[in-house]
This record gives C-alpha cells, sequence and structure tokens, in this order.
C-alpha cells in the first residue's frame, strides 16, 4: 500500500499536468493566432491542430454534461488517500490551484468553455491546419 507522502506526491503530479493541459489549451489558440500572422508554418501542422481541438471538445463535452474533469477528481482523491484536504495547502498546491481553480457557478465554467471552444473551431476554419505544415492563407 502506498504511504501519504506517495499520494501527495501522485496528487501534486497530477495538479501540475491539469495546469500543463491547460496552458496547452488556452495557450494553444494564441499560438495559432500569432503563429499565422507571424507566418510560423509549424501552427498549422495537423497534429498539433487536431490536439488541441480534441483537447477543448474533451472540456466542452464534459461541461455539457456535467461532469467534472478527471484530472480534478483523481487529484482530490489522491489527497483524501494522503489524509489532506483536497484542496491542500503545500507551496505547489497552493499557487497552481489559485491559478485553475476558482469558485464560480458550474454555468459560468459551461459558457467560458463553450465560447473558447466556438472561437478553437473558428481559428480551425480562418487557419486552417495542414498536413504538410505550411502556412494556409485566411
Amino acid at each position: 500500500m502506498l504511504e501519504a507522502p506517495t499520494f501527495r506526491w501522485l496528487a501534486d503530479a497530477v495538479l501540475l499536468l491539469h495546469l500543463a493541459v491547460v496552458v496547452f489549451v488556452v495557450g494553444g489558440l494564441g499560438v495559432v493566432l500569432a503563429g499565422n500572422l507571424m507566418q510560423w508554418r509549424w501552427v498549422n501542422a495537423l497534429p498539433f491542430r487536431v490536439a488541441h481541438l480534441v483537447a477543448i471538445a474533451v472540456v466542452v463535452v464534459q461541461a455539457w454534461l456535467g461532469q467534472l474533469c478527471p484530472l480534478t477528481v483523481l487529484e482530490s482523491w489522491l489527497r483524501r488517500q494522503a489524509g489532506e484536504a483536497s484542496d491542500g495547502a503545500g507551496f505547489i498546491e497552493h499557487w497552481v490551484q489559485r491559478l485553475l481553480f476558482h469558485d464560480l457557478p458550474f454555468w459560468a465554467f459551461t459558457l467560458a468553455y463553450t465560447l473558447f471552444g466556438m472561437l478553437v473551431v473558428a481559428a480551425w476554419w480562418v487557419f486552417p491546419p495542414r498536413h504538410d505544415g505550411r502556412r494556409c492563407s485566411p
């Protein structure tokens, strides 16, 4: 059986993974937009664009189904296994959770995720991806 410090370390790792996913989803749109303006060919590479579209699609679908993010659920479970409150008090938990989690009604997140997803789809249409990574004209 794993001990509390191991569960705590795993919870921190999941929290950092969650942050990385958020940075990819939010930053990915910025990279697509800025990259096309700066004529960076790689930002329209099909694998990058598909991964970005799928990531935001998963978030939007989860929100519409009223489900919490599985990374949030896993982190909370790991913290409980470590004997901690799920909101943690350590350095990593404190600062990363302040960036990721906000006290708003669930519908506000669903609306924000949906609108952001629409922006990603619009960017897909304005700057279509290319299988060979070359820049497409809008």
